[in-house]
């Protein structure tokens, strides 16, 4: 699957996903995931969950943190905290979560959790790959955490048992970023 921004550009970054049009499907448990805090920053930037995965936030900073999400899907509060003190957090409902730090603004990350077992981010180059286990009809889906509108782009396909999404492309448009200094770029 090949991501780009507008201008054809390869876009990282994109949550791509796979929904079945037979409807949902029976979701194993996954292994946890791990988002640390290092030099200041979430890491990994985006994460992409299916509903029921844990994640733990390790500190690997020299500082402490107070980390959080208001939003909707995941709402949490964890206090000021450094190394694996802070408690896993179960996400049990699909949605985007926009993680935050109490303590240092500039920290944000999202994770994007979904119901289904057939996803994938895409890497540097765009590029993104779901392997399906059955021929079927499904609605694919990508997200970008900048995407204009808060916008998921989504295309409705056809595969035969053994096929690969490759020819599945997304063109996202992207909001415009401000610089350091307030300028639009």
């Amino acid at each position: 699957m090949q991501t780009q921004d507008s201008a054809g550009k390869p876009l990282a970054d994109v949550v791509v996903y796979a929904e079945p049009e037979s409807g949902p499907v029976g979701l194993r448990p996954a292994a946890p995931v791990q988002i640390e805090q290092k030099g200041l920053k979430f890491i990994p930037l985006v994460s992409v969950i299916q509903t029921g995965t844990t994640i733990v936030f390790p500190n690997n900073d020299r500082v402490r943190h107070h980390i959080y999400s208001f939003s909707p899907a995941h709402k949490f509060d964890q206090k000021l905290y450094s190394g694996q003190a802070a408690a896993p957090q179960v996400f049990d409902r699909a949605g985007t979560v926009v993680l935050g730090c109490n303590i240092h603004d500039r920290m944000v990350a999202y994770v994007k959790v979904v119901d289904t077992p057939y996803f994938a981010k895409s890497d540097s180059s765009g590029m993104a790959q779901i392997e399906l286990p059955a021929g079927g009809r499904y609605t694919v889906r990508a997200w970008h955490y900048n995407a204009a509108g808060g916008t998921t782009a989504e295309q409705q396909i056809s595969v035969k048992g053994g096929d690969t999404l490759a020819a599945v492309s997304f063109r996202l448009a992207l909001k415009a970023l401000a610089n350091d200094d307030g300028a639009v770029q």
